[in-house]
């Protein structure tokens, strides 16, 4: 079995997640009452919040990069990066880092595509709605990604920091994040939802909607539960 280092802290209750998810997935398929090998790194979400409000995302890759060689240093086997947002300099990352990387892109795209959508919806950071490194990624496939408007953008934003990375999770946020998928499914006949920031999954969940929901942090465990076991 191999050992995953996991870049956490970004922010930390999906962290959290992550490790239960992984303990989960891992249980689910070695039931000899063994538990997996992980190491977690907890960085500063703020300093990465603060590069990415100042677009200085060379910064923002450095810092990860160094976060990884603390995890090679601890001699785990591979890496991944418990968050979307800094997917945004993933491929940067990726060239500089001496292990190999598990993408919850990719993941995503590839859990999308064997349930056979098409046309998906993007929730997450504005720093992931406004880039286009899902739709890069999607594309390879024919898929195409549908955001909020700008408006709508700025809201989630809003509430993704202010509410959800702090673990408030009120009624009416969910509510008016509802309709938002409500109206990109009329607007755009989107035929799936990807939770884009892993905190999202928090408040929303699979009954919410008609539509398939992705949860990222889900899909991307599993990915790493099935490359700590390959």
């Amino acid at each position: 079995m191999k050992t995953v280092g996991i870049i956490g802290g970004i922010g930390p209750e999906s962290t959290i997640e992550y490790y239960r998810f992984i303990i989960e997935g891992y249980r689910e398929r070695i039931t000899d009452g063994s538990y997996p090998s992980i190491v977690i790194n907890s960085i500063d979400l703020s300093k990465l919040v603060a590069w990415m409000e100042a677009s200085q995302l060379a910064e923002v890759a450095d810092y990860l990069v160094a976060a990884i060689e603390k995890l090679a240093a601890a001699e785990v086997d591979l890496i991944a990066i418990a968050a979307n947002t800094p997917h945004i300099v993933f491929d940067q990352v990726r060239e500089q880092s001496p292990l190999p990387m598990v993408s919850i892109v990719e993941a995503t795209r590839d859990k999308a595509s064997a349930l056979g959508l098409r046309r998906l919806g993007l929730l997450g950071t504005g720093f992931t709605m406004r880039s286009t490194f899902y739709q890069n990624v999607f594309a390879e496939q024919q898929m195409e990604i549908i955001v909020p408007t700008a408006e709508e953008q700025d809201y989630i934003h809003e509430k993704y920091f202010g509410e959800l990375v702090k673990n408030i999770f009120l009624p009416e946020t969910s509510a008016r994040l509802l309709a938002i998928v409500d109206r990109l499914k009329k607007d755009h006949t989107i035929d799936g939802l990807i939770l884009g920031g892993t905190e999202i999954p928090l408040i929303l969940r699979d009954d919410s909607s008609s539509l398939p929901f992705l949860d990222t942090t889900r899909i991307h465990a599993a990915a790493i539960v099935n490359q700590m076991l390959t």
